[in-house]
């Protein structure tokens, strides 16, 4: 049976884009099944994927996973032979440790700065989301020169791709060796599938319209 990744739409849905660039960019073969995030019967929709009901859902034969950092986790282990994270024990310590600061925290940053690649938009940075922002620079600044987050392109990196593409689309601005390491991962050959693919997308959720345009 053919794996099967739920998403919404690329526009919009930064938990989705997570586990679809880390099957992406390891070019392991699934099946993409796209639903709207418009808000009619959204809710409903989303139950007959997963008892969650959000996305994104991985159906892989009999195993159903829901929430991003479980999906990434166990295409990790099932498919990649542990390849998402590094290889060694402290790294990969650090490396889960930055995704769950990511998966569970940045609240003032989701809440300004959403995903929105089709747009180019200003807001106002309230002190708590320029904290956010700092915070990741700072995350971004310690990788290592013209590397990844880690060794290699990995799980860390696939949750912070969504993020690089919120900075663009807001003008963020960052210290030089953050703004390298966004440069780095928005040529991703994967993320640049997924940004094409977002902007050919129609649909609009007005929810995740923020700012003014530019």
């Amino acid at each position: 049976m053919t794996t099967k990744l739920i998403i919404g739409n690329k526009n919009y849905s930064t938990w989705s884009l997570r586990p679809w660039l880390l099957l992406s960019a390891f070019d392991l073969p699934f099946d993409e099944v796209n639903e709207s995030l418009q808000p009619d019967r959204l809710r409903a929709r989303l139950l007959t994927h997963s008892p969650a009901g959000k996305v994104p859902v991985l159906v892989d034969a009999d195993v159903l996973v829901w929430d991003s950092l479980a999906i990434c986790e166990y295409v990790s282990e099932v498919h990649l032979a542990g390849q998402g994270w590094p290889r060694n024990a402290p790294d990969r310590a650090k490396a889960r440790a930055i995704c769950c600061e990511m998966h569970a925290g940045f609240t003032a940053l989701r809440a300004a700065l959403p995903m929105n690649i089709r747009a180019k938009r200003k807001v106002d940075l309230s002190a708590a989301c320029r904290a956010d922002i700092a915070r990741i620079d700072a995350i971004w600044s310690d990788h290592r020169p013209d590397n990844w987050l880690f060794d290699t392109f990995g799980i860390a990196d696939c949750f912070y791709a969504p993020v690089a593409l919120r900075f663009e689309t807001y003008g963020i601005e960052l210290s030089p060796a953050a703004r390298a390491y966004q440069v780095k991962l928005l040529a991703h050959p994967a993320v640049q599938r997924w940004t094409e693919a977002a902007l050919s997308e129609t649909d609009v959720v007005a929810a995740d319209e923020a700012g003014l345009e530019i």
